[in-house]
């Protein structure tokens, strides 16, 4: 069996560089790396992986308009920082779409969606317990 040890990067579509690029960097809280001189892709620091904004015609198909039943990104945010958060996230005009506190599933804990200014489903957790194998 291969034994993975982590995400190296994952990408995500955006129609606008700049505008998305200040999203994730102010409003998720991503840092900035660097950026390809043609700004078709920019690397951003997440938690530690690397998260690649990737310039692509709009429109970017938009995930579920709620709950976790589609294709969405996932942020983990400790306890403490959890509800600040929320209410960053609210005061710079972002639209909190789900809320919940998951219990009894693989992956639980309080969590929240909102959208990018693409419409991609974005997720912040307060993981309180992975159940692996």
């Amino acid at each position: 069996m291969i034994d993975i040890k982590g995400v190296a990067h994952f990408s995500i579509p955006v129609s606008d560089v700049d505008k998305s690029t200040k999203f994730y960097t102010d409003a998720v809280g991503c840092k900035f790396l660097s950026q390809l001189p043609d700004k078709k892709i920019t690397f951003l620091d997440a938690g530690g992986v690397c998260l690649l904004l990737i310039k692509r015609p709009p429109p970017i198909q938009k995930g579920p308009s709620e709950g976790s039943d589609g294709v969405h990104h996932a942020f983990i945010v400790d306890a403490d920082a959890y509800e600040a958060a929320k209410d960053s996230l609210k005061s710079k005009g972002v639209e909190i779409f789900f809320d919940e506190d998951r219990r009894g599933g693989t992956i639980n804990g309080p969590r929240f969606y909102f959208r990018d200014p693409d419409g991609t489903p974005l997720e912040f957790i307060n993981r309180t317990s992975y159940k692996t194998t």
